[in-house]
């Protein structure tokens, strides 16, 4: 993981990410627009993180980090 990947990570371990709920999920941190989409789409896709709530295309989800990303980011 880079430093930004963990940074990303600890944001959505605070409680303070939501995703954009669809096939290239959108990271928004504190209300704004996560500055590096190709990173949260990298973890979004490996599996660190994902929407706490069921979703329609489109919707605002809370993030949180998976068991892989809580170890990950453990590690």
């Amino acid at each position: 993981l880079t430093r930004r990947d963990r940074a990303i990570l600890r944001a959505v371990a605070g409680g303070r990410a939501e995703l954009v709920f669809g096939s290239e999920p959108d990271l928004i941190i504190d209300g704004r627009c996560c500055c590096d989409q190709a990173a949260a789409h990298r973890l979004a896709h490996a599996g660190l993180i994902a929407p706490l709530d069921t979703a329609t295309v489109g919707e605002r989800v809370p993030a949180g980090l998976t068991a892989a990303g809580t170890a990950r980011l453990s590690a």
